[in-house]
């Protein structure tokens, strides 16, 4: 009876995480998960990462048609140091770190990186996880694909969607560290969708994460 009402616990609680964070696919259960990733430094900033690159070749105005291309020109135009494959690299760090954080319940080593709207609906769905008593523990197996599927210039505000999609192992325990989710030895895979934005004429370097969703 025990492990049927932390069961049905677990699936309240998955249910709302699953609006925060990422979709799985195939036959699993819980959400998304971290990736441990590492950190570029700033001596005057502290952590920073690395969105930006200081000097890029000019380059002309892509005139394909392509919406993407063409807003990640215009990104490039208004912030001189945009480069596409360091904002990868950049997203990919920020993906694991911010995820490493929601899914250890501190948000405080990320706080940065988070604007104030994600920052309060990662902490409510970590209150709600917590009041629950149920402790996750998650691997990431492999980052399979990051990539970016929609830039904005809207103003001096640059918005860069990307989509990740990752292997990882992930399990629910209840507070007697028995399985009540998951399998220990099987890998789901995430996709995530998440949106980074960054006023182009500001001094601060780093990206905010914006907006989160699962693909429709």
């Amino acid at each position: 009876m025990d492990i049927l009402i932390f069961a049905v616990l677990a699936a309240v609680i998955f249910f709302k995480l699953f609006n925060v964070l990422g979709r799985r696919t195939g036959n699993e259960q819980p959400p998304p998960a971290p990736m441990p990733g590492p950190v570029a430094d700033n001596d005057d900033q502290g952590t920073v990462l690395p969105f930006r690159r200081e000097e890029e070749e000019d380059g002309a105005a892509d005139e394909s048609g392509d919406p993407l291309a063409q807003g990640l020109e215009r990104i490039r135009r208004a912030d001189r140091g945009f480069n596409v494959e360091e904002f990868h690299a950049g997203a990919r760090q920020a993906f694991g770190m911010i995820l490493d954080a929601f899914h250890k319940g501190d948000l405080e080593p990320v706080r940065e990186f988070l604007d104030d709207e994600v920052h309060h609906s990662f902490s409510q769905a970590i209150a709600d996880r917590d009041q629950h008593g149920t402790m996750r523990q998650i691997e990431l197996v492999a980052i399979v694909d990051c990539e970016i599927i929609e830039a904005v210039m809207s103003g001096r505000q640059a918005s860069v969607t990307v989509r990740f999609r990752s292997n990882q192992i992930d399990v629910v325990k209840d507070s007697e560290n028995r399985i009540i989710a998951g399998d220990p030895t099987s890998t789901i895979e995430v996709t995530d969708i998440w949106t980074f934005s960054r006023d182009t004429r500001a001094r601060d370097p780093n990206w905010l994460l914006v907006a989160t969703r699962s693909p429709a």
